[in-house]
Protein backbone atom coordinates (compact mmCIF):
# COMPACT_ATOMS: atom_id res chain seq x y z
CA UNK A 1 0.00 0.00 0.00
CA UNK A 2 1.27 3.45 -0.79
CA UNK A 3 1.64 6.51 1.39
CA UNK A 4 -1.53 8.12 -0.02
CA UNK A 5 -3.56 5.23 1.43
CA UNK A 6 -2.06 5.74 4.88
CA UNK A 7 -2.51 9.50 4.69
CA UNK A 8 -6.19 9.19 3.74
CA UNK A 9 -6.64 6.63 6.52
CA UNK A 10 -5.15 9.05 9.08
CA UNK A 11 -7.38 11.88 7.85
CA UNK A 12 -10.46 9.71 8.05
CA UNK A 13 -9.65 8.51 11.56
CA UNK A 14 -9.68 12.12 12.65
CA UNK A 15 -12.57 13.37 10.48
CA UNK A 16 -15.16 10.55 10.57
CA UNK A 17 -16.09 11.01 14.24
CA UNK A 18 -16.51 14.74 13.64
CA UNK A 19 -18.70 14.19 10.58
CA UNK A 20 -20.87 11.63 12.36
CA UNK A 21 -21.25 13.87 15.40
CA UNK A 22 -22.56 16.81 13.41
CA UNK A 23 -23.69 15.86 9.90
CA UNK A 24 -24.83 19.38 9.08
CA UNK A 25 -21.51 21.05 9.94
CA UNK A 26 -18.93 21.54 7.22
CA UNK A 27 -15.63 20.48 8.75
CA UNK A 28 -12.59 22.47 7.78
CA UNK A 29 -9.30 20.81 6.95
CA UNK A 30 -6.22 23.00 7.16
CA UNK A 31 -3.53 22.10 4.63
CA UNK A 32 -0.02 23.36 5.38
CA UNK A 33 2.69 22.90 2.79
CA UNK A 34 6.35 23.83 2.74
CA UNK A 35 6.08 24.27 -1.03
CA UNK A 36 3.93 26.37 -3.37
CA UNK A 37 0.46 25.60 -4.82
CA UNK A 38 1.78 24.45 -8.20
CA UNK A 39 4.11 21.85 -6.69
CA UNK A 40 1.49 20.64 -4.20
CA UNK A 41 -1.43 20.49 -6.62
CA UNK A 42 -1.16 16.77 -7.39
CA UNK A 43 -0.92 15.74 -3.71
CA UNK A 44 -3.84 18.00 -2.73
CA UNK A 45 -5.88 16.72 -5.68
CA UNK A 46 -5.21 13.10 -4.68
CA UNK A 47 -6.41 13.78 -1.14
CA UNK A 48 -9.57 15.53 -2.37
CA UNK A 49 -10.24 12.72 -4.85
CA UNK A 50 -9.84 9.94 -2.29
CA UNK A 51 -12.09 11.74 0.18
CA UNK A 52 -14.68 12.37 -2.57
CA UNK A 53 -14.75 8.63 -3.34
CA UNK A 54 -15.66 8.08 0.31
CA UNK A 55 -18.47 10.64 0.24
CA UNK A 56 -16.58 13.63 1.62
CA UNK A 57 -17.20 16.39 -0.88
CA UNK A 58 -15.56 19.77 -0.73
CA UNK A 59 -18.19 22.44 -0.19
CA UNK A 60 -20.79 19.96 1.06
CA UNK A 61 -19.38 18.29 4.16
CA UNK A 62 -15.71 19.38 4.17
CA UNK A 63 -13.79 22.50 3.24
CA UNK A 64 -10.07 22.99 2.79
CA UNK A 65 -8.03 25.97 3.91
CA UNK A 66 -4.72 25.90 2.03
CA UNK A 67 -1.59 27.69 3.24
CA UNK A 68 1.78 27.49 1.50
CA UNK A 69 5.22 28.32 2.88
CA UNK A 70 6.73 28.57 -0.60
CA UNK A 71 10.04 27.35 0.80
CA UNK A 72 10.39 30.33 3.16
CA UNK A 73 10.95 29.06 6.73
CA UNK A 74 10.18 32.50 8.15
CA UNK A 75 6.56 32.10 6.94
CA UNK A 76 5.88 28.71 8.57
CA UNK A 77 4.84 30.01 12.00
CA UNK A 78 2.65 32.71 10.48
CA UNK A 79 0.70 30.40 8.18
CA UNK A 80 0.30 27.71 10.87
CA UNK A 81 -1.05 30.34 13.26
CA UNK A 82 -3.41 31.53 10.53
CA UNK A 83 -5.02 28.07 10.32
CA UNK A 84 -5.38 27.97 14.10
CA UNK A 85 -7.09 31.40 14.03
CA UNK A 86 -9.49 29.99 11.44
CA UNK A 87 -10.29 27.21 13.93
CA UNK A 88 -9.87 24.36 11.45
CA UNK A 89 -10.82 20.89 12.68
CA UNK A 90 -7.58 19.19 11.59
CA UNK A 91 -4.27 20.29 10.08
CA UNK A 92 -2.52 18.24 7.40
CA UNK A 93 1.18 19.09 7.20
CA UNK A 94 2.65 18.31 3.79
CA UNK A 95 6.35 17.89 4.32
CA UNK A 96 9.11 18.56 6.72
CA UNK A 97 10.00 18.79 10.36
CA UNK A 98 10.07 22.60 10.40
CA UNK A 99 6.46 22.84 9.23
CA UNK A 100 5.33 20.16 11.70
CA UNK A 101 7.08 22.10 14.48
CA UNK A 102 5.37 25.35 13.36
CA UNK A 103 1.97 23.63 13.56
CA UNK A 104 2.82 22.13 16.97
CA UNK A 105 3.84 25.55 18.27
CA UNK A 106 0.59 27.05 16.97
CA UNK A 107 -1.75 24.54 18.66
CA UNK A 108 -1.80 21.82 21.28
CA UNK A 109 -5.47 21.02 20.62
CA UNK A 110 -6.15 20.74 16.88
CA UNK A 111 -5.09 17.32 15.51
CA UNK A 112 -2.02 17.53 13.25
CA UNK A 113 -1.42 14.90 10.57
CA UNK A 114 2.11 14.61 9.16
CA UNK A 115 2.16 13.48 5.54
CA UNK A 116 5.57 12.27 4.46
CA UNK A 117 8.82 14.13 4.57
CA UNK A 118 10.77 14.70 7.72
CA UNK A 119 12.98 12.69 9.97
CA UNK A 120 12.27 10.43 12.91
CA UNK A 121 9.30 12.09 14.66
CA UNK A 122 10.47 10.78 18.06
CA UNK A 123 13.93 12.32 17.65
CA UNK A 124 12.47 15.63 16.47
CA UNK A 125 10.02 15.70 19.39
CA UNK A 126 6.88 15.58 17.26
CA UNK A 127 5.69 12.45 19.11
CA UNK A 128 6.62 10.62 22.33
CA UNK A 129 7.07 7.18 20.75
CA UNK A 130 6.04 5.25 17.64
CA UNK A 131 3.74 2.98 19.63
CA UNK A 132 2.17 5.76 21.69
CA UNK A 133 2.53 9.16 20.00
CA UNK A 134 0.74 11.20 22.68
CA UNK A 135 -0.20 14.80 22.05
CA UNK A 136 -2.03 15.95 18.95
CA UNK A 137 0.38 14.77 16.21
CA UNK A 138 0.05 11.62 14.10
CA UNK A 139 0.63 10.56 10.50
CA UNK A 140 3.56 9.58 8.31
CA UNK A 141 7.16 10.57 7.75
CA UNK A 142 9.88 9.12 5.57
CA UNK A 143 11.22 7.20 8.56
CA UNK A 144 12.07 3.84 7.07
CA UNK A 145 14.90 2.17 8.98
CA UNK A 146 13.20 1.80 12.34
CA UNK A 147 9.81 1.05 10.84
CA UNK A 148 11.11 -1.68 8.53
CA UNK A 149 10.98 -4.27 11.31
CA UNK A 150 7.52 -3.17 12.39
CA UNK A 151 6.24 -3.36 8.81
CA UNK A 152 7.65 -6.87 8.48
CA UNK A 153 6.03 -7.86 11.78
CA UNK A 154 2.64 -6.51 10.64
CA UNK A 155 2.99 -8.27 7.28
CA UNK A 156 3.69 -11.59 8.99
CA UNK A 157 0.64 -11.16 11.22
CA UNK A 158 -1.53 -10.17 8.26
CA UNK A 159 -0.35 -12.94 5.95
CA UNK A 160 0.85 -15.92 8.04
CA UNK A 161 2.61 -18.72 6.16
Amino acid sequence: MDSKFWLITAILLVCIPMVKAQQEKIHRIGYLSVRDPAVESSRAAAIRSALRELGYIEGQNIAFEYRYGEGKRERFAEIAADLVRLNVDVIIVAGGDAMVRAAMNATKIIPIIMSGGGADPVTTGAIQSLSSPGGNVTGLTNLTGELGGKRLELSKKSFPL
